[in-house]
């Protein structure tokens, strides 16, 4: 059987390139055969697929940024890589994947396949950039791609907001392999043993200041430790996020980590009291993922990709965005409660065995794959 190729474009940093290599890794390569196109810059690690065979890469200027010459540069090398390859389907991922992957699909009438992980237009607190970013998804929805929402909400948006026909719009919720080995750290560990977790880098999405703020209101009453994972060179807030911490005389309390391994995640995540998230909205966060996975209960903002995860008073507690004494309150509860902590954390195993078991999951983007393929197969035959 002839296999099906698939071009992904990206720009592979953060829940973007691990959602990319979870699919390289359980996809099944008698049947698939991947190639990868990304940033110059985004990764140093290498792409494998299921077997440890190493994936074929490019690397084109592609970048978080809006920059016209480099965007251009990305669409036409990226151009010029799918007509070498003859992919029979492109899978764009991200927001600026999303860009270059559907204009080069258009160009060379190849399928596209595209996965937000989170919309553009949702990522800026300026009414005239969220218009602007919102008429280009609105643009490039009516080219030949279909959108593979990464949770419902994201689907919904899809429908609602963007404008997508419903035979577009495709659900394949991000899954990942159970975690059965928990590494010993590979970093010095500098926080005491109680804390509670989060990932994300301090940027207008994660709301991170607002998460010290309600650690502020929470060290009143109960000592608790923050450690904050995932402070890399994209951290756009990050001088206002120390700023904060300076001001409100909280350096003690909180831990600030650069980028590590997931292995390091995965064993700062296990032996938190609880993961916390503020975030603005999510596409359907990997971290909050990995804690159901571990047992770890959730106090989450109730937006985008959280409340797609997080069921209220059963795996955690959703909260309103920017609801200081709720968040206080509920992070207050799941510390003193071990009645509570001890529930809240089998319904989160329940919850990831149920619904985000990527070897279980694997089969339903198979078949996506695999149908979007025939549809072009059909098409070039007509």
């Amino acid at each position: 059987m002839k296999k099906i190729k698939i071009a992904h474009v990206l720009h592979s940093v953060g829940g973007v390139d691990v959602s990319l290599r979870l699919i390289l890794e359980n996809t099944n390569p008698t049947e698939f055969d991947n190639i990868v196109i990304h940033g110059i810059s985004d990764t140093k690690d290498f792409f494998y697929d299921k077997n440890r065979n190493l994936v074929k890469e490019y690397k084109v200027p592609i970048f978080r940024k809006i920059a016209i010459v480099n965007d251009f540069t990305s669409i036409v090398k990226t151009y010029r890589i799918i007509k070498k390859e003859k992919p029979h389907l492109i899978h764009s991922h991200s927001a600026k994947g999303g860009v270059i992957g559907r204009i080069v699909g258009i160009l060379t009438r190849i399928p596209v396949v595209h996965t937000p992980q989170a919309f553009s237009y949702l990522s800026s607190n300026s009414t005239i950039k969220k218009a602007v970013f919102l008429w280009i998804e609105k643009l490039l929805s009516k080219g030949n791609s279909i959108l593979l929402a990464s949770s419902k909400s994201e689907m919904d948006r899809a429908l609602n907001e963007v404008g997508f026909n419903k035979e577009n719009v495709v659900l394949f919720n991000n899954a990942i392999r159970p975690i059965v080995v928990i590494d010993e750290l590979a970093i010095k560990k500098t926080w005491p043993e109680n804390y509670i977790c989060t990932v994300g880098r301090p940027s207008y999405q994660k709301n991170i200041e607002f998460m010290i703020r309600v650690l502020y209101e929470i060290k009143k009453t109960t000592n608790i430790h923050l450690v904050v994972m995932g402070v890399g060179p994209v951290s756009e807030n990050l001088d206002s996020v120390k700023s904060l911490i300076k001001e409100l005389d909280m350096s003690t309390e909180i831990t600030l980590l650069n980028w590590t391994d997931r292995t390091d995640v995965f064993n700062i995540i296990n032996g938190a009291k609880f993961y916390i998230s503020t975030a603005r909205y999510e596409g359907l966060p990997y971290s909050i993922i990995e804690s159901l996975a571990l047992s770890i209960p959730c106090i989450v903002s109730d937006c985008d990709g959280n409340r797609d995860l997080i069921k209220n008073n059963f795996n955690g507690y959703l909260i309103k965005e920017n609801d200081t004494l709720d968040f206080k309150e509920k992070c207050i509860k799941l510390l003193n409660d071990e009645e509570i902590h001890i529930e809240l954390s089998k319904n989160a195993k329940k919850s990831f065995d149920k619904d985000f078991n990527i070897l279980k999951n694997i089969i339903y983007l198979e078949a996506i794959y695999q149908k979007q393929s025939d549809l072009k197969y059909k098409k070039s035959h007509k």
